[in-house]
């Protein structure tokens, strides 16, 4: 009989692969009515300043 996988088991996919920090960037602004609007971006962690002043720009 063969044997049963495990659904739990833990693999090495990733191996040899850099994996990229990312940070979430949630932005919250108010409109005319009161109510308050949310804009999530997922960008690199090395570009989150610069992302941020674009986003309080637009």
């Amino acid at each position: 009989m063969a044997k049963k996988v495990s659904k739990n088991q833990r693999t090495n996919r990733g191996a040899g692969v850099e994996a990229k920090q990312m940070a979430k960037i949630i932005v919250a602004s108010k409109k005319q009515n009161g109510q308050f609007e949310f804009r999530s971006k997922m960008v690199e962690a090395g570009n989150v300043q610069d992302e941020l002043k674009s986003a309080q720009a637009a």
